[in-house]
């Protein structure tokens, strides 16, 4: 038998093996792999060299048994020195070559155990890979305009989104942190459940850090920082939960980006319920597939005797249903608001409305897509294409049960080869705010950005849209915005939705006299033109 004293040191030195591995895990995810790799070459080689120490050793023990007492002691004293002095050496140096150094002076039994620990260890490094997931989106750049200042962005007034490419002046970014809790394998016949948490960032581009030097406003003393950050996601989601009766099925509670309608080169979210709540999804019915959430939302800028002032949103949706031409889809959104009465004394009144709508889609047209959506809301509901948020609530009024929205929007991606690319869109929107008073207001817009490929990496994306607003609520204005956008690009491939891209880019744009001073900010508020370029790099993962 080898003594206790030796399998103690053998615990000091393969207890640095295990802090090696362990202490990998502090680093980042991208060398995680690499330092694995390596500590899994280290582990067999120490394997395979103890293997044959352990039949030297065994072989020493057996002709020990044939010698006298007093060599056995000898024996056994020196063996435990030298444990002693390789167990120091261990921990006074570096863990990265443990088992080719030590090797030798190690005793034979107890090292199988805590090898097998090691290797536990190294496997449960692997599987919290393979468990978290990283993706996000991101834009930034900087750019001029042709007054010498800071680049501006072209935006007629009454839209809510204006052309992107060349039209952007701010670093925006949305990062997504995703663990899977069950089946990080993505097992399809497994449930699964995981958690997502997502941090918008954007700045103005004035400065890379939060803060930038005082100022002095009517005599005040005043600083701040043009970087934001909000908490947008932080939901749970499982799925395959219901057994084989509903595989696809799956349920989510928190706050979460929800199901978005996104139309591209405008930056535009005709239903955007996004907010706080818990749901149902991809529910299978005999014709399609159906989800419900609840989701709300509130203004802590408004209290009445009842707290915050809130909205709240049953939404119900039935999609890919199989039709003439496509895939057919319908929406229902009932809303609610409770009313009171302010700390002034101001009366909010208690609203409710509903929206639906009904979209077309063609996943797999000429190299690209097609979808059509049309929809009407009501009261509490009709403000679904508003930024950000649908379930924002928007500022109360008297009338707000009589407010209403149409809207028409239309995007196509035709790809034919891989040499060329165009993605036109189409957009008609009609809002009234509920003053029987008040005439309905109107945004019209139509635009495209064709791409033309000449390698795998470089191409050139040109970029033309036009607005046209009318509104006879103050401010009054008509009149119609024009830009265009010439962007050279470096690439990933050569497709239209190809990211990373590098781009730099010229963009002109003129209005009609009805815009004059709404458009362009300071540097072109009495003109009816103006022009910036720059550059800008853009990615999502």
């Amino acid at each position: 038998m080898l003594s206790s004293s030796r399998s103690k040191r053998l615990s000091s030195v393969v207890l640095v093996i295990v802090v090696g591995a362990t202490c990998a895990s502090s680093q980042q995810s991208s060398d995680l792999e690499l330092q694995l790799q390596e500590l899994k070459r280290q582990y067999d080689q120490t394997t395979q060299q103890l293997q044959q120490r352990i039949s030297v050793l065994e072989q020493q023990v057996e002709e020990q048994k044939n010698a006298s007492a007093k060599e056995k002691e000898a024996t056994v004293s020196a063996a435990q020195l030298a444990a002693e002095q390789a167990a120091k050496k261990a921990l006074s140096g570096s863990t990265g070559n443990v088992g080719a150094k030590f090797q030798g002076q190690l005793p034979s039994q107890p090292s199988y155990d805590l090898l097998q620990e090691a290797e536990s260890d190294i496997e449960g490094l692997k599987q919290q890979v393979s468990a978290f997931e990283f993706h996000g989106y991101f834009r930034s750049g900087y750019g001029l305009n042709s007054q010498g200042g800071q680049q501006i962005a072209f935006q007629a007034p009454g839209t809510e989104a204006k052309y992107r490419l060349g039209n952007e002046a701010e670093t925006y970014g949305e990062f997504i942190l995703v663990n899977n809790w069950l089946n990080p394998e993505h097992n399809s016949d497994k449930a699964w459940l995981k958690t997502e948490v997502m941090i918008e960032a954007n700045t103005t581009n004035s400065t890379n850090y939060a803060a930038f030097p005082q100022t002095v406003v009517n005599g005040q003393a005043t600083s701040g920082g043009n970087d934001q950050f909000r908490l947008r996601e932080a939901f749970v989601r499982g799925g395959h939960l219901f057994g084989d009766t509903q595989p696809n099925a799956t349920v989510w509670a928190g706050e979460r980006y929800y199901r978005r309608q996104h139309v591209e080169i405008d930056d535009f979210y005709p239903l955007d319920l996004s907010g706080y709540g818990a749901g149902l999804e991809d529910f299978d019915v005999s014709f399609g597939k159906a989800s419900v959430a609840f989701l709300a939302g509130s203004r802590p800028d408004i209290t009445t005797q009842n707290g915050n002032y809130s909205k709240s949103n049953i939404d119900v949706r039935v999609y890919d249903i199989k039709g003439p031409l496509g895939l057919w889809g319908g929406w229902f959104d009932y809303a609610t608001s409770k009313g009171g009465t302010t700390p002034s004394g101001t009366v909010i009144p208690t609203s409710d409305g509903y929206a639906f709508g009904l979209r077309h889609q063609r996943l797999e047209w000429h190299g690209g897509f097609h979808t059509l959506a049309i929809q009407y809301g009501t009261g509490a509901a009709s403000n679904f294409s508003s930024p950000g948020s649908g379930t924002v609530v928007v500022d109360p009024t008297p009338y707000q049960n009589h407010r209403a929205q149409f809207l028409v929007t239309e995007q196509i991606l035709f790809q034919p080869n891989d040499k060329f690319a165009i993605m036109p869109i189409f957009v008609y929107q009609r809002t009234k705010d509920g003053n029987p008073q008040h005439p309905w207001q109107q945004w019209v817009s139509f635009g495209a950005r064709p791409e033309v490929f000449f390698t795998k990496y470089l191409s050139l994306a040109v970029e033309a849209g036009f607005d046209h607003t009318h509104s006879r609520i103050a401010p009054v204005y008509d009149g119609w915005l024009r830009k265009i956008t010439i962007a050279p690009q470096v690439g990933a491939g050569r497709k239209f939705f190809s990211r990373p891209v590098l781009r730099a880019f010229l963009t002109y744009a003129n209005w009609s006299d009805g815009l004059k001073g709404f458009v362009g900010g300071i540097p072109f508020q009495s003109r009816t033109d103006g022009l910036t370029y720059g550059v800008q790099a853009e990615t999502w993962w």
